[in-house]
């Protein structure tokens, strides 16, 4: 992709992203839904800018593995509509089990702990990534490019995955009719985000939730959604929060979300 078009794709998307973060702070004022506490937005915007910035500084790291790997590839696919939608699909496969191993492995819950933490659920906690994360997730995906689909569409899936699943962190969206269950919808992600006993480790999909009908992973969204950790509040300070995970695994401490 031409990188004007791209860096143009990607201003858009944030400046959507902004719009609709803007409508939900609007929502919650007139319905007074309390989602938004001042001190949690501004540690997820900071962890947002983070974040950003961690992927300017890690990619070249991560162009050298798709390279690399690339490289080792007997055959590529042809760059065509059927290869990229095989290639989101796989994509979104693939994510369900990064996505889980996240939460049943307790190193790798260290780098996603962060996103968890909150105890509120709005769209500026989709972004409360940790920043260290782009240096272990990549490698769940390179089996893909090893087998000869292009770098350039797994990571254009995964990022598409992401932006949908920015949407799915609301409260203001209460069910989306028959396609629960089938794809993910704001309903299945709080459950997902709950950290109530019934909930803890379900619905990991990340835009089709057949994976989680599939190996038993589902939940409907019944009770009401307790957000955060089972150990409670960590902090509202950025770096607490980032580090917080890897802190808890070199103590032998398992917290869950």
């Amino acid at each position: 992709m031409n990188p004007a078009i791209a860096k143009t794709i990607g201003l858009s998307s944030l400046l959507v992203m902004a719009l609709c973060i803007l409508i939900e702070m609007g929502w919650n004022r007139f319905t007074n839904r309390g989602v938004y506490q001042v001190k949690e937005t501004f540690a997820n915007l900071f962890i947002l800018v983070g974040f950003q910035v961690a992927k300017v500084l890690l990619r070249g790291y991560q162009l050298f593995w798709l390279t690399l790997v690339g490289g080792l590839a007997p055959f590529s696919l042809p760059r065509n509509g059927w290869t990229f939608l095989a290639a989101f699909i796989l994509t979104d496969f693939l994510y369900y089990w990064h996505h889980r191993i996240m939460h049943e492995w307790r190193f790798f819950w260290a780098f996603h702990e962060v996103h968890h933490s909150a105890t509120n659920l709005n769209l500026t906690t989709s972004y409360r990534l940790n920043w260290f994360g782009g240096l272990v997730g990549l490698f769940f995906y390179l089996p893909l490019v090893l087998l000869g689909f292009p770098p350039l569409f797994v990571v254009g899936s995964l990022a598409l995955g992401l932006l949908y699943q920015f949407f799915q962190h609301t409260e203001a969206i209460r069910t989306l009719g028959f396609l629960e269950g089938i794809v993910n919808t704001p309903s299945a992600h709080r459950v997902h985000h709950a950290s109530n006993g019934p909930y803890l480790d379900k619905n990991y999909g990340g835009v089709l939730m057949i994976w989680d009908r599939m190996f038993g992973t589902y939940a409907k969204e019944e009770e009401k959604c307790v957000y955060g950790i089972t150990t409670g509040f960590v902090s509202n300070n950025p770096f607490t929060l980032v580090l917080h995970g890897f802190v808890d695994f070199a103590k032998g401490v398992r917290t869950r979300g």
